[in-house]
């Protein structure tokens, strides 16, 4: 039976089109259940609506009453796995619980180094020689939960942040999608900190 899942996104929703994408054409097997942005106006929102998908906005002026609109909407979807895309806001530690191991986001950093906001300036500012992406679980920190799979990107010395972006958003693009799958089929065990891939 194909894995349902749900896509939070608060802006553009450019890695909720390469899923979608990745989808459709037979790389992911998996249904986009539910959409669901912060943001009224957010492109992603606005793309998912043309696309025919169910697509939600929910107030988040009430954290707490935000919050339970979307599990509202992802319990009544039956979705099995949550993947922020791009969604800007901390998830409270009792909605972290609630769905524990199945909630993934994308970080543009190889993580640990850089969690938060304006990673490819931090990594610009630090003088790093490699940046690249990270998949994983979300826990009750900020970018701290257990890594899925990561992506490495050469940082050269006439970068931009835009441009370090550009090139880190491809990666992005590719391994979002593989780490859902590993998820979705259950190809992973967690020991301690490290996801582990099961031997086939």
């Amino acid at each position: 039976m194909t894995k349902k899942i749900a896509i939070l996104l608060s802006g553009r929703g450019s890695n909720f089109l390469a899923i979608y994408e990745n989808i459709r054409k037979g790389e992911l097997d998996a249904e986009i259940c539910a959409v669901i942005s912060d943001k009224k106006s957010a492109k992603g929102l606005l793309k998912a609506k043309e696309l025919g998908l169910p697509s939600y906005f929910v107030s988040f002026k009430n954290k707490l009453e935000g919050e339970k609109k979307v599990i509202e909407i992802v319990e009544c979807k039956k979705a099995d796995l949550i993947c922020l895309a791009g969604f800007m806001r901390v998830l409270s530690r009792d909605f972290v619980k609630r769905f524990k191991w199945r909630i993934l986001n994308i970080h543009p950093s190889l993580l640990p180094s850089f969690p938060g906001l304006e990673a490819q300036e931090q990594a610009l500012e630090y003088g790093v020689k490699y940046s690249g992406c990270t998949v994983h679980f979300v826990d009750e920190g900020v970018d701290s939960g257990p890594i899925v799979k990561q992506a490495v990107v050469k940082v050269f010395d006439d970068d931009t942040p835009e441009k370090l972006a550009d090139r880190i958003l491809r990666e992005e693009h590719k391994i979002y999608s593989e780490a859902i799958n590993i998820v979705l089929n259950n190809q992973y065990v967690i020991n301690g900190r490290r996801v582990l891939l099961k031997k086939s």
